[in-house]
């Protein structure tokens, strides 16, 4: 082969529809094709692999002189018959009727080619041992698989190809469409306009959109099929029938094959491809809810029939076979896995036929009973940061085993018993709304008042005291009037004063319980003008803590000795206090004790002096108030008038911009002063167009001021580049960063932030 026709793509289809995103994965593939001779792209069914690699193959045919070649296996069936279709795909002609591997072999080893093996993983042996062959023989020849699994060979290396981003719907409450950012909308909106004319995503469905495509997981292939339903329904009814997504999800073009014709019949394809203990830990593992770890799949999954080792080998192959999603642990953490909700939904279908379904909820129920039980019992020492990590990424499955608790008969004292152990993750987390809601509804499904309910009704009321001193008072009188039953452990009005170290059997709830009355005791006397009688209270409680290696409760005795400091007229002990406090809070993820931390360190820093600081510490805690849902409390109201009086509005706004713009960890490494200070006001700037005073941007570059501004001023990502002079795609790239860099979801965000300085609110994902 030789000129124009030597560098071409042979095989492929042409595309008939827009490639939708994908530039990060298609970039990392030519990167690993370029260092290695052979990738496979790893996904689900229906998640885009051969689009990726047909678009692939097309950008890199002018680095093979003898063309990318496409090979479809998707249709075949007979592992033999592997090298006679790649030999047929490269219009190898054997006439003498020799051995098929040979002749391909002979045809390979003097060329330099590209070839992309599609659908790989019916026929993995056949295909690896092909790959093999041609590896070793052809020096020159690089391949490109797409497989839901690997091929297995030592010199594969491997690039799995995840559903498209969606964004959660609440980040989209603003009146700006999100263009470009999401491309799972993108290709929802593409789909539906070739059947709808003229259909866009728009501030008023562009919420009801995100929530489709999160239901779908972000799969092209669901998102495709359902965009084909626009010709019927709404965005809303397709919503409100995706409880049936298999039956509605059908349609697809005839001209794909069969199995991506439907969504069902693309897993059934997944699912005839594994073992027989696979498909059966595939269907019990359907029970957990979002991710989890092997930990809980072994005991979800382990019985009689089929032993931990069993299970550890199916949750691999299940891997492999890309049925199972694979999320690396961090910092140490274990490796965690996810079923697609499509792929979970098919999974408890089996299960149902199985007859196994109540038997799989129940090993779940006992399982992350046992879990929180466990964090309990260590709760009131070392560890607390790993325990909390841990139960909110398993939120979903602790909803979970609670509703399934509350529908089963029989089983509402164990909700109640599961809503109660996890008072301390209620606390930590600032959900005492939704720890309240499960112990009510336990109540109602028949659970009788325990000793478990009334310590977490006590202890949810002692933090709100701490917190607030105002709904608090109902939760309290209800603990408190409920008479002791023998065997309860309830403390009474001055009975969790005793820090005895006896006290801390059954793990330490009444440790915790005597440590924040202490503290409430502190934070009294400290609003009550009597800080001198909180210090020692403080310093004991902080003795109890430190010796047991306790770290949340010490967090809110370290708050109230800032406090009681502060009062004394001692600003830099409080300041030192406050911010060992802060660390504390941040370690454990405390983000509504956070704020009002920092709420402390702004009127401390007024205090010393540093009213700049204590300007951008407040912006911080603005933001960190939009995700808590708070109000300011009286330190933070107090730091803001003294704050505005002594720099004046315009020198307050500029900081507490800054402030409001930082991310929770910058905010924390500026208060803890191992962050610079905001630079200086650069005053304004020229764009074209009328001066603007400029917002003291955290990390935005000069470039990037000057596009948020035009943003404000209502310009598109067309017009920015025609006034700024620059390419399209370099504005769109801009755009992009601006808006991450800040936090913000949408342009109107930023457009709010450049005219007024006040972040704009979002609401926060429910609890």
């Amino acid at each position: 082969m030789g000129g124009y026709e030597s560098r071409r793509a042979v095989g492929f289809p042409a595309e008939t529809t827009s490639f939708v995103d994908r530039r990060h994965e298609a970039a990392e593939a030519k990167r690993l094709l370029s260092v290695s001779r052979l990738l496979t792209l790893t996904g689900p069914g229906g998640v885009g692999k051969t689009r990726l690699a047909a678009r692939v193959a097309a950008q890199l045919s002018r680095a093979f002189p003898d063309g990318v070649w496409l090979v479809p296996l998707a249709a075949l069936q007979d592992e033999g018959l592997v090298p006679h279709t790649v030999a047929a795909a490269l219009g190898i002609r054997d006439e003498r009727g020799g051995r098929p591997m040979e002749a391909l072999i002979e045809y390979l080893r003097d060329r330099r080619l590209l070839l992309v093996l599609d659908n790989c993983e019916h026929l993995p042996q056949a295909c690896a041992v092909l790959a093999a062959a041609v590896l070793a023989a052809a020096r020159g020849v690089r391949i490109l698989a797409t497989s839901r699994h690997r091929l297995g060979l030592t010199e594969e290396h491997l690039l799995d190809v995840p559903p498209l981003p969606s964004p959660d719907p609440e980040e989209l409450a603003g009146p700006g469409v999100p263009g470009g950012r999401y491309p799972a909308l993108d290709l929802f909106a593409d789909r539906a306009a070739a059947v709808v004319p003229g259909f866009t995503i728009t501030a008023e469905n562009q919420q009801a959109v995100a929530r489709l495509c999160r239901r779908l997981d972000g799969l092209p292939l669901a998102i495709e099929l359902a965009a084909v339903r626009m010709r019927a329904l709404g965005v809303d009814q397709l919503l409100g029938r995706l409880d049936d997504r298999y039956r509605l999800l059908t349609g697809g073009s005839p001209a794909v094959p069969p199995r991506h014709q439907t969504l069902r019949s693309t897993v059934d394809w997944s699912h005839g491809l594994c073992t027989p203990q696979e498909q059966l830990v595939w269907a019990r593992l359907s029970v957990l809810v979002g991710g989890f770890d092997l930990d809980a799949a072994e005991a979800v999954c382990a019985d009689e029939r089929l032993g931990r080792c069993g299970v550890f080998e199916a949750v691999a192959g299940l891997v492999d076979k890309s049925v199972l999603i694979r999320e690396a642990g961090t910092d140490g953490r274990p490796v965690r896995y996810r079923l697609l909700g499509s792929l979970r939904d098919y999974g408890l279908e089996k299960l149902s036929g199985l007859g196994e379904a109540a038997m799989a909820r129940r090993r779940h129920c006992d399982y992350f009973l046992r879990l929180a039980g466990g964090y309990e019992k260590r709760w009131f020492g070392p560890g607390q940061s790993e325990a909390v990590a841990r139960l909110r990424a398993e939120q979903d499955n602790l909803r979970g085993a609670l509703d399934f608790c509350l529908s089963t008969e029989g089983e509402a004292q164990s909700a109640l018993h599961l809503a109660g152990t996890l008072w301390f993750y209620w606390s930590v987390k600032g959900a005492w709304g939704e720890g309240r809601y499960w112990l009510d509804q336990a109540i109602r499904a028949g659970a009788q008042p325990t000793g478990a309910r009334a310590k977490a009704l006590w202890l949810g009321g002692l933090l709100a005291l701490i917190n607030g001193r105002s709904t608090a008072l109902l939760a309290l009188e209800e603990a408190a009037g409920r008479e002791r039953q023998p065997g309860d452990d309830l403390p009474v009005a001055v009975a969790p004063l005793d820090l005895a170290p006896a006290r801390s059997r059954d793990g330490g709830e009444m440790m915790t319980f005597a440590i924040l009355t202490r503290v409430e005791l502190a934070c009294t006397l400290v609003f009550h003008g009597r800080p001198e009688r909180a210090v020692p209270l403080c310093a004991q409680a902080r003795a109890v803590c430190e010796a047991h290696g306790e770290q949340w409760a010490l967090s809110y005795v370290l708050r109230i000795l800032a406090l009681a400091q502060w009062a004394l007229g001692d600003p830099e002990s409080a300041a030192g206090h406050a911010r060992a406090a802060l660390r504390l809070k941040h370690l454990i993820r405390d983000t509504h004790g956070l704020g009002r931390v920092l709420d402390i360190l702004a009127l401390i820093a007024v205090e010393l002096g540093a009213v700049e600081r204590s300007a951008v510490l407040l912006g911080a805690v603005a933001r960190l108030r939009v995700g808590t849902g708070r109000s300011a409390d009286e330190s933070g109201s107090r730091a803001e008038r003294q704050t505005r009086q002594a720099l004046g509005e315009c020198v307050f706004r500029r900081a507490f911009r800054y402030g409001a713009g930082l991310s929770q960890a910058e905010a924390v490494a500026y208060a803890l002063e191992e962050a610079p200070p905001p630079a200086a006001d650069p005053g304004p700037r020229n764009t074209g167009s009328a001066n603007t005073a400029q917002p003291a941007a955290p990390g935005l570059t000069r470039r990037e001021t000057q596009v948020a501004e035009l943003i404000a001023r209502g310009l598109t990502n067309k017009q920015i580049a025609e006034t700024l002079v620059i390419a399209r795609r370099t504005a769109e790239g801009h755009v992009e960063r601006i808006l991450n860099k800040l936090g913000f979801g949408c342009r109107s965000q930023v457009a709010a932030w450049i005219t007024s300085g006040v972040v704009p609110e979002r609401s926060s994902p429910s609890a």
